[in-house]
């Protein structure tokens, strides 16, 4: 909601300000390591169980939109790597905004999917001891 407010807010054709410029850097940044880890960890940990208990198109639609996500991230990044705040940039600002509302609709959009269908099927393909173990391993990675 910040990242929507945040671009939203500004004129079509103004460049983007330092506040603006300071989250999508860190909304960047979170998305290079955060978000990362947690996609990595979700495709080599829960979407082989997943196929294996026969939930492979679930798997596959989610990894397609952690791909879609990463591609957003790798073209947003340096755009907003290089933002002068305030600096005349219509082009440079527009694209980075295009770019932040998608990744934020596709993050949303992901993350109820995930709430709706991956959360609920973990109490089928995980016991407590594989949960646990997960939980374990994914909190000292």
């Amino acid at each position: 909601e910040r990242v929507e407010q945040s671009v939203q807010r500004i004129p079509s054709g103004a460049a983007l300000d330092a506040d603006s410029v300071r989250l999508l850097r860190s909304l960047c940044d979170h998305a290079a390591h955060d978000l990362a880890r947690h996609f990595t960890f979700e495709e080599l940990e829960l979407f082989p169980r997943m196929i294996e208990a026969g939930e492979g198109d679930l798997a596959e639609l989610l990894g397609e939109e952690h791909a879609a996500i990463r591609a957003v991230v790798s073209e947003l990044s340096p755009l907003v790597a290089a933002a002068n705040p305030g600096t005349p940039d219509a082009e440079g600002s527009a694209r980075s905004r295009r770019l932040a509302l998608e990744l934020v609709e596709r993050l949303l959009a992901h993350i109820d999917k995930e709430e709706l269908s991956l959360v609920p099927l973990l109490d089928d393909l995980l016991d407590d001891d594989a949960d646990r173990a997960l939980a374990l391993g994914y909190a000292s990675s």
